[in-house]
């Protein structure tokens, strides 16, 4: 199976509609960076979804380390700055699609949303 992980960061404190465009902008984005044998697979298997939290940046920037070691599709938001949040405020953090198991073994312990 396949799937994509969005991570968002709790700390924050977004209000439900700027949490909701971070998100898209984390989905989208690591969207592009996939190979499309992978986009392929994942979208004939229902294009799964899921939406965790972290406590912190520094948990959101460790995860991001150890997705890009596992040459993992991924991209990390930082926000423009334009609303509620200081430009370059890293938001959220968006995973794959790719295999469940290999984005499991990183995100398997976060919590959803």
């Amino acid at each position: 199976m396949y799937k994509q992980v969005i991570v968002v960061r709790k700390d924050l404190k977004m209000s439900k509609g700027k949490l909701a465009v971070q998100a898209c902008h984390a989905s989208v984005h690591a969207f592009e960076r996939a190979r499309w044998g992978l986009i392929d697979k994942w979208e004939k298997v229902g294009a799964k979804k899921v939406l965790l939290t972290v406590e912190s940046k520094e948990e959101l920037e460790e995860i991001y380390k150890k997705v890009r070691e596992k040459r993992i599709p991924c991209f990390l938001v930082k926000d423009a700055g334009l609303t509620e949040l200081k430009p370059g405020t890293v938001t959220a953090l968006g995973i794959g699609p790719d295999r469940e198991e290999k984005i499991d073994k990183i995100t398997g312990h976060l919590k959803t949303l």
